[in-house]
């Protein structure tokens, strides 16, 4: 599959290596195609660099790694390049400028997925995985057991591709949260991961699983 990566901080990287490592043919955008970490990871992995109109136009399915805080203003830029394309936003709208815990820009009554949405209204947006690390999102086995992960959008056959990715990748429980609007609950679980981090040792390798009698 053609993958486009858009971000090359920590989860950008992570998850294009991840792919490169599973045979697809992979290109990380960055705001410029000579920035020193989208080179950087070609000359780690052998996959593609390019800027993030180049990824877009790459991927068949493209994923959101960029900083919540700045995802919406860069992706309203692609809108041809993301025109029928699968975005999967992996984003979380955090604001860190008050220290930590950070807090959410945007909730209750909107999600940054959703304003993606809007923004780029023939792209079939996809939350997913932005409940996890980077590192659990590529490897679940990193946490034992039976773990979740959610997916929100308005269409059905766009999520279902998501969801044999994430199966893939490893993942067994999976729950589709419902339309795009559900991705909401999906982003405000974030004050409560950033929470658990601390509580649990300020180790990123956890999850939250979703029993079900």
């Amino acid at each position: 599959m053609k993958i486009g990566v858009l971000g090359t901080g920590a989860a950008g990287q992570t998850v294009a290596a991840k792919f490169v490592a599973m045979g697809h043919d992979v290109m990380m955008g960055a705001r410029a195609a000579d920035n020193e970490k989208v080179l950087g990871f070609t000359k780690r992995t052998g996959g593609k660099a390019g800027a993030f109109a180049d990824a877009a136009r790459h991927g068949d399915m493209v994923f959101n790694c960029t900083r919540g805080d700045t995802s919406l203003a860069m992706l309203s830029t692609l809108t041809s390049e993301l025109e029928g394309k699968l975005l999967v936003d992996v984003a979380n709208p955090l604001d860190f400028s008050a220290g930590f815990p950070p807090h959410l820009t945007v909730s209750n009554t909107d999600s940054l997925a959703e304003q993606i949405q809007r923004a780029l209204p023939n792209t079939f947006v996809v939350k997913s995985l932005n409940t996890v690390n980077a590192a659990v999102m590529i490897d679940p086995s990193r946490v034992p057991g039976r773990h979740t992960v959610f997916v929100s959008g308005n269409d059905m056959h766009a999520k279902g591709r998501v969801m044999d990715f994430l199966r893939a990748l490893g993942w067994q429980s999976i729950i589709d949260l419902g339309d795009i609007t559900s991705a909401r609950a999906a982003e405000q679980l974030l004050p409560l991961w950033v929470r658990l981090y601390s509580a649990l040792g300020n180790t990123a390798d956890f999850n939250i699983a979703v029993m079900k009698s």
